[in-house]
């Protein structure tokens, strides 16, 4: 029996949810948002996915408001995209997502931390800060380069922009 391709049928909150974040791409698009990139060619550079799938899935994000289009430029127009409240609210979803991953199938050391910027403590996996005893919104989060480096870093603007220097999510990367 051949796989769907959508959960039709399924009067589900959790499959209405995937429906729109389930795809391979999307998160790491929200994700990337959340670091900062805004422009197409920087979400390009930085994910390595085909053109015509960053074009859907941000027109997708766009569609259900969770990515809003902001023309930055009129000639040639360009677009750039930023998290509405609906996008940022999944940082509830992203981080303890992260944070599972890191402990169940990262290596002893993580690439990056992400650490309340008010006081400079790392996160806990719920993403909570252990020192101030609450959670911590995303626009009061930085994120760190980790201690491990991948054996190959990459050398795409993005990347090497957040292993320069902490970076406050949600705050443009360039």
């Amino acid at each position: 029996m051949a796989l769907g391709k959508n959960y039709e049928g399924q009067n589900c909150s959790l499959a209405r949810a995937l429906e729109l974040v389930g795809e391979r791409w999307t998160l790491l698009i929200v994700r990337d948002a959340f670091y900062g990139v805004r422009r197409y060619g920087d979400f390009l550079a930085h994910l390595d996915i085909p053109r015509a799938v960053l074009a859907d899935r941000l027109a997708t994000l766009v569609e259900a408001n969770v990515l809003q289009r902001h023309r930055y430029q009129d000639s040639p127009p360009r677009d750039e995209y930023l998290l509405t409240d609906r996008g940022v609210e999944l940082w509830s979803v992203i981080y303890p997502l992260w944070s599972w991953s890191e402990r169940h199938f990262g290596e002893e050391e993580p690439l990056r931390t992400f650490r309340h910027a008010a006081c400079g403590t790392q996160l806990d996996p719920a993403g909570r800060c252990p020192a101030c005893g609450g959670e911590v919104s995303p626009g009061d989060i930085e994120a760190h380069s980790g201690p491990r480096l991948p054996a190959q870093p990459r050398r795409d603007p993005v990347s090497v922009a957040l292993r320069q220097r902490p970076h406050r999510l949600l705050q443009p990367l360039f």
